[in-house]
């Protein structure tokens, strides 16, 4: 499979893994290079110091192109920047924020750059920045996410017809089928989070792994909307923050609800009541647990898959 983004990143298929906290480090970002794919190491949950270490490591275990998600709103921005260009890493998956910043002194380094958006406005932005991709990340996806509540599905054309430059489709893409449906509606790419979040190689716990492949459709909700639109699992924690809400708190209140060190608790150290346990709608159509080389393998036999299906049905 070639298009403009294996191109754009050197790959061989157009899938993405998210970059994602306490789920994205080297092993991940390294099994997706190797099985194809584009691997980002999560830098949020890091500091510099660990955010060079899962490079180092990253590039130890793989000689493919691999990247690095940087969220802008983090403390750590400017440092983790200057590990990314010190350590010369290939590419930079920017997102909350604006990357009008940082994409021209990356591109003078030689590192391509997407941005994450959620709505047309901010990637006509990010177009007029000069960013070398843009992710529409829909509101199915897990952890933090737009305020406009818009779907995938109806995301990811209107963007399209909005910029010219290379599109990948994020947020409720698991399957095959899913990508197929994705590049029908003009994504060139997807990333996926939740699906490699629950592969052998994320660094999550196992028991958060085990519990999100057992949900159900409508066992994750969007919350924290005063603070920051974030999708969770419903547990104790996530009940008290709805009663929260519910009762008027205010954004101060909710913010002394969430703490520090939720997404930890809940993701990495497996605290499945009274953690933060952030993941995407789609978690309900997985059932499993596999290496990460098994997943794209089974993502691109779907997609063919289901290529032969519609040509089969034939045309209307």
């Amino acid at each position: 499979m070639e298009n403009r983004i294996t191109t754009l990143f050197n790959i061989k298929y157009p899938i993405i893994a998210g970059g994602m906290v306490w789920c994205s480090g080297w092993r991940l970002a390294a099994a997706v290079s190797n099985a194809g794919g584009l691997g980002l190491i999560g830098s949020g949950s890091m500091t510099p110091d660990v955010l060079r270490e899962h490079v180092r490591k990253c590039k130890e275990a793989t000689d493919k192109p691999f990247g690095v998600n940087v969220p802008l709103f983090s403390k750590h921005t400017e440092d983790a920047m200057a590990v990314v260009v010190e350590e010369n890493v290939p590419v930079v998956f920017t997102s909350a924020g604006s990357p009008k910043q940082w994409t021209p002194l990356l591109h003078s380094k030689g590192v391509k750059v997407a941005h994450v958006v959620s709505s047309t406005k901010f990637a006509i932005k990010c177009e007029e920045a000069g960013v070398d991709a843009v992710v529409a990340e829909g509101f199915e996806a897990g952890g933090h996410n737009g305020r406009e509540e818009t779907t995938t599905m109806v995301l990811v054309p209107q963007i399209r017809k909005a910029v010219s430059v290379p599109l990948i489709a994020a947020g409720g893409i698991a399957t095959g089928a899913g990508m197929l449906a994705a590049f029908a509606l003009g994504a060139e790419g997807i990333q996926m989070g939740t699906r490699f979040a629950l592969s052998q190689e994320s660094s999550a716990s196992d028991d958060f792994k085990n519990l999100c492949i057992r949900l159900q459709e409508g066992d994750t909700m969007l919350a924290l909307k005063k603070i920051s639109p974030t999708r969770l699992v419903k547990n104790d924690y996530y009940k008290e923050i709805e009663t929260a809400e519910n009762n008027g708190a205010t954004a101060e209140e909710l913010q002394k609800i969430v703490g520090k060190g939720r997404t930890k608790r809940g993701v990495f150290e497996g605290d499945l009541s009274d953690g933060e346990l952030e993941i995407g709608q789609v978690a309900s159509l997985i059932g499993e647990v596999p290496v990460v080389r098994e997943i794209i393998e089974q993502i691109i036999s779907e997609y063919n898959e289901q290529i032969g299906r519609l040509s089969a049905i034939g045309r209307l």
